[in-house]
C-alpha cells in the first residue's frame, strides 16, 4: 500500500457524472478505464463531466474507489470532524442509558470502510477495506476523544490491536434498556455482541409476558434474556456455538432471571426444526434471526430459498395465536425480497397470517438516500392464526 496522502488523478467518461453527483459512495471497479495505473491505497481524484469526487482506492475487490468528498482531498480535521458529527449523532441512544451502540457506520456516517461499536468503557474498529487502514489510529484517537473511552482497539482473529488509550479486560459488561449483558472482546462475533437488534430486542420483552418462546441462531441471548425479563414462563436459545450458549446462561444470571425458565441446546436450526415439529412442541412465540445467508449476488437466490424454508419451518411450531418475529441481516437480499421469501414461508405452512410490526434499522446504524444498500436489516413480527 502505496502512502495515503499521493493523490492521483482518474477521468471517467462523461456519461458516468452521474455516479459523482448522485452521491453514492462507491465506484466499482468496472467502471474504471482499463488503462488506469492507480497505486493501492492511494487518494483519488475522480472526475467525470463537470463532477468532481475524493476517494481512496483499493486494489482488490469488486469496489475500486470509496468515495468520501466532493469538494476537497480529507485532511486530519476532516477525520476529526466526521468523527465529532457521528458521535453527536448519537447522543440520543447513550441518553437512553444504553452502553453499547454503534459509534460509526461507514457509509452511513460518510466514513466508507470503517465501523466502530462502543461497549461500555472501550469501542472496537473493523475496517471492511484495506485502503482506510491508514487512517484506523487518527480515527481511534478521535473517538477516544469525543467519547471520553478508555481505549480503541482492532481485532484480529481471537488478538486486539490497541489502536488509542488502553487494552481492555478480556469481557466487558454493558447495559441495554435496563439489561446488562457479557461482552468478550476476543471469543465474540464480529466486534463482540449483534447491536442492530436493540429496539427489537426491547419490544420482544414487551410482548413476552406469559409467552413460550422459542429463539432461533440465539447468540448470546440477547432475545432470550430479553424475554425473560418481559416475564416468559419459558424460553429456549438455540444455537451450534457451545461457547455463546454458555454466555447466554451467564447473561439470565447476571440480569437475575430464573434459570430454571431457560433452556439452552446446540443444535443446528435447519435440521432441528423439524425435529421439533414431529416431536409436538409448539411455542407462543418463535424468533428467527439466522446470520447473513449471502456474500456475494449470486448467492441470492439461494438465501431467498432458505429464507423461505426457515420460516415455514418456524411458522409451523407457533401456536394458534402466536407470534413469528423474522429477520434478514443479508444485505444481498432487499426488503421486498425478504418479505415474498417469508410469505412464501408461511403459505408452504398453511398459515394465516397479518402483520403486527415492520422496522428496521436503529438510529444507531443510519442510512443515507444516497446508498440505498446499506438498508441491509428487516425485522418483521407476524400474528399466526
Amino acid at each position: 500500500m502505496t502512502d495515503p496522502g499521493t493523490l492521483a488523478t482518474l477521468r471517467l467518461p462523461d456519461d458516468a457524472a452521474g455516479i459523482l453527483t448522485s452521491r453514492h459512495p462507491w465506484i466499482y471497479r468496472d467502471h474504471l478505464p482499463e488503462s488506469h495505473r492507480i497505486p493501492d491505497g492511494s487518494w483519488v481524484r475522480v472526475e467525470a463531466g463537470r463532477a468532481v469526487a475524493f476517494g481512496l482506492y483499493d486494489a482488490e475487490g469488486a469496489i475500486a474507489i470509496r468515495l468520501f468528498d466532493w469538494d476537497a482531498r480529507p485532511d486530519e480535521a476532516w477525520w476529526k470532524a466526521a468523527v465529532t458529527t457521528a458521535v453527536r449523532r448519537r447522543d440520543g441512544v447513550a441518553a437512553e442509558g444504553h452502553t453499547a451502540y454503534r459509534l460509526l457506520f461507514g457509509e452511513g456516517d460518510g466514513l466508507p470502510g470503517i465501523v466502530a461499536d462502543r461497549y461500555g468503557r472501550f469501542a472496537v474498529i473493523e475496517p471492511y477495506a484495506r485502503s482506510v487502514e491508514p487512517f484506523l489510529p487518527l480515527v481511534a484517537r478521535s473517538l477516544l476523544r469525543e467519547v471520553r473511552l478508555k481505549g480503541v482497539v482492532r481485532r484480529h482473529g481471537s488478538e486486539l490491536e490497541v489502536l488509542a488509550g488502553e487494552p481492555p479486560p478480556p469481557e466487558e459488561t454493558i447495559r441495554e434498556n435496563g439489561l446488562r449483558f457479557l461482552v468478550n472482546f476476543t471469543a465474540g462475533q464480529k466486534t463482540g455482541l449483534f447491536l442492530d437488534h436493540r429496539e427489537h430486542r426491547a419490544l420482544v420483552r414487551d410482548v413476552s409476558d406469559g409467552l413460550r418462546v422459542l429463539n432461533l441462531f440465539a447468540y448470546t441471548g440477547g432475545f432470550s434474556v430479553h424475554a425473560l425479563a418481559g416475564g416468559a414462563r419459558e424460553v429456549w436459545s438455540v444455537d451450534t456455538s457451545a461457547g455463546a450458549l454458555a454466555d447466554a446462561v451467564r447473561n439470565v444470571a447476571l440480569n437475575d432471571l430464573p434459570a430454571e425458565r431457560h433452556r439452552v441446546l446446540d443444535e443446528d436450526v435447519f435440521a432441528f426444526l423439524p425435529q421439533l415439529e414431529e416431536a409436538g412442541e409448539r411455542f407462543d412465540l418463535v424468533i428467527l434471526d439466522p446470520p447473513s445467508l449471502a456474500r456475494r449476488k449470486a448467492q441470492r437466490a439461494r438465501a431467498e430459498a432458505a429464507y423461505r424454508r426457515l420460516n415455514a419451518a418456524a411458522a409451523r411450531l407457533v401456536t394458534p395465536g402466536g407470534m413469528l418475529a423474522t429477520a434478514s441481516c443479508t444485505a444481498q437480499v432487499p426488503a421486498k425480497a425478504f418479505d415474498a421469501a417469508v410469505k412464501a414461508g408461511l403459505r408452504e405452512a398453511g398459515r394465516s397470517a397479518s402483520l403486527r410490526v415492520k422496522r428496521g434499522h436503529a438510529p444507531d446504524h443510519p442510512v443515507r438516500k444516497s446508498f440505498p444498500e446499506g438498508q441491509y436489516l428487516k425485522f418483521r413480527v407476524f400474528d399466526l392464526a
